[in-house]
């Protein structure tokens, strides 16, 4: 049984033969190893286009930015699973990547829909504060949060979103979409009760979608990055363990508060 239009299997990334491999049209051996930054590659592989210098040090400036962020869930779940299997780091590295998703990482691409809802609204208006007002208090009645806004930590502006923003700007991109997020960030107070600051979920998809980064593609961003965080810790993890001692942490401070059989004395 058939599913989808597609009878034949097609794709436009890589061909090869015995002599040559083909990636995006270029010969990898000839013209991209030694040629071309793994950044660049990239971004070729993402949109099939070579990066200009202005998408280079945008697409650049994410990476680096969302790669590392200390022992957040996913890096937890990928050092317990190494210190599980120290002999499978492409397991320990899946266990983390498996937790990016609405909360952790995937906001991005969130984010990018969000800037895309308020950019379609507006037409050609160079205003966007009448359709971010409009669209915000659509997400706030249907019980949506608002992706890319408010952090447990950073209280005030993500400083990273400040940074990236600068990069944006000295790189002389399309800015659109920072003024787009921008502008959601001013509507907020008053239509939720409180400020919620632009966070680097939202200054990623701003500045991205500002060099046509696909919007699909932008949930793989703080993926790849959050990889190479996770090899950094998985290499300090064989060196120095703490996988055991994080789930000791779980297993010393959980409190059971279910039933339990008459006469079950808890344990020391």
């Amino acid at each position: 049984m058939k599913i989808g239009k597609e009878t034949v299997p097609r794709t436009a990334i890589s061909t090869s033969n015995a002599e040559t491999i083909v990636v995006r049209g270029k010969d990898l051996s000839l013209e991209l190893i030694g040629k071309i930054s793994f950044t660049d590659y990239f971004h070729l592989l993402v949109t099939g286009k070579q990066a200009t210098e202005a998408s280079t040090a945008v697409l650049n400036a994410t990476l680096v930015a969302i790669a590392e962020h200390g022992l957040v869930p996913s890096v937890q779940a990928s050092r317990m699973t190494l210190a599980a299997a120290p002999d499978a780091m492409q397991g320990a590295i899946a266990a983390g990547i498996l937790g990016c998703g609405s909360v952790i990482l995937g906001a991005s691409e969130a984010a990018g829909r969000l800037f895309i809802e308020v950019q379609t609204r507006a037409n050609a208006a160079s205003d966007y504060t009448e359709a971010a007002k409009e669209i915000v208090a659509e997400y706030r009645a249907a019980g949506r949060t608002i992706p890319g806004y408010g952090h447990p930590l950073h209280k005030q502006r993500d400083a990273r979103v400040g940074a990236l923003f600068n990069v944006a700007k000295e790189a002389g991109i399309d800015l659109t979409f920072v003024r787009i997020a921008e502008a959601i960030e001013q509507v907020i107070p008053a239509l939720i009760g409180k400020a919620l600051m632009l966070n680097v979920s939202a200054a990623i998809p701003a500045v991205l979608l500002g060099i046509g980064f696909p919007l699909r593609a932008l949930k793989g961003v703080p993926i790849l990055a959050r990889t190479a965080g996770l090899i950094g810790h998985l290499t300090e993890e064989l060196e120095k363990p703490i996988g055991f001692a994080l789930s000791y942490q779980a297993t010393r401070e959980f409190e059971y508060d279910g039933t339990l059989p008459e006469g079950f004395i808890p344990g020391h």
